[in-house]
């Protein structure tokens, strides 16, 4: 009987990820290619723990140390990418060159300075996400939102693994190692099953937003918070955006984001933030998605357009969200609303 370990899957399952996002335009190579390398070694991480673990090859014992501390680097220099332009990753590889030479000069530290890492660059991640989705001011607007969960469950993921080494080294010091294969196989369920929920967060499908859209009554969309207290400040800043977008229509731009439009502006991105949230009581990315969908409104009512074209003439990259943020400010989905119309 052929026995494959639980992390090939996990690795099978990171692969068709990427190459599904990839096939539906949501990721771009050469314009992702740190997040593409984050992806792949993840899934190199975990055939080299099914190596270990499911077939006993001590070989793998010498990389997976050096590629998880690379790993963990990694995920912030991507992260911290979409907060802000250009980050220096150089410094972020000096975790990966250390532990590297620990494994040649001095194993028995190499342990404690993973742990070290993973905590180190997870709280980091968290201390990004309180921000909110306006603080990844580089991430497309379009998939803002989906970008800040990719965000908060790399951080857990971070930690996770962090507290899971400890308990694996209390195992060898108190067991020999008697219980580690169970603890890193759990590991590896609860981070599959991580991934998964990530995977259904990313790609919402579209199928099942529109049959909720067909069941969901007229007037059932969800209440928007009430606006913070807003400065005279906050209120020309919203006043000018209105203007931007509404002469020059930067709704349209697929790859609008909030860099972009803090720099049209020329004000800081947190003060746009702020703003829209203050005055509008919403996100930066809720904000322009509503021009959007009043944009295919229009082009929905007046031109017989087939909705795929719609979806890119409005300025969303993707279907599914197009239908997401369209039943939330209609409560019925595009093609329903067209036909009403008619």
């Amino acid at each position: 009987m052929l026995f494959v370990p639980l992390p090939f899957v996990v690795s099978l399952f990171l692969v068709a990820i990427l190459v599904r996002m990839m096939r539906r335009g949501e990721l771009h190579l050469r314009e992702n290619r740190l997040f593409v390398l984050l992806i792949a070694a993840y899934a190199l991480q975990s055939i080299l723990i099914g190596l270990r673990w499911g077939y006993d090859i001590l070989e793998t014992l010498w990389v997976q140390p050096v590629l998880a501390t690379f790993i963990a680097s990694l995920a912030w220099v991507c992260f911290r990418g979409l907060a802000h332009e250009k980050p220096i990753i150089w410094p972020h590889l000096l975790p990966t060159c250390l532990v590297a030479l620990l494994l040649l000069v001095w194993r028995e530290p190499v342990g404690a300075v993973i742990i070290v890492v993973f905590l180190g660059y997870g709280a980091a991640l968290l201390w990004l996400a309180r921000l909110g989705p306006d603080g990844l001011v580089s991430s497309r607007l379009d998939g803002a939102m989906r970008s800040y969960r990719a965000l908060q469950i790399t951080a857990l993921a971070l930690i996770g693994s962090a507290v899971s080494d400890i308990i694996i080294s209390f195992d060898f010091a108190w067991t020999g190692g008697v219980h580690s294969a169970a603890v890193i196989a759990g590991g590896n369920v609860v981070a599959l099953l991580i991934l998964g929920g990530a995977a259904f967060v990313a790609s919402s499908d579209t199928a099942a937003e529109d049959m909720a859209a067909e069941e969901m009554p007229e007037g059932d969309e969800a209440a928007s918070p009430e606006p913070l207290r807003a400065t005279e400040e906050d209120s020309t800043i919203a006043a000018s955006l209105d203007v931007l977008m509404q002469s020059k229509n930067l709704y349209r731009d697929v790859e609008l984001n909030l860099g972009k439009i803090a720099r049209r502006l020329g004000l800081p991105a947190r003060s746009v933030s702020s703003a829209v949230n203050r005055v509008h009581g919403m996100s930066v990315s809720q904000y322009v998605n509503n021009y959007r969908v009043r944009e295919a409104c229009r082009l929905l009512e007046q031109t017989d357009d087939p909705i795929t074209r719609i979806v890119f003439d409005a300025g969303f990259l993707t279907k599914s969200n197009f239908n997401r943020e369209f039943l939330r400010m209609t409560g019925v989905s595009p093609t329903v609303w067209r036909q009403r119309q008619r």
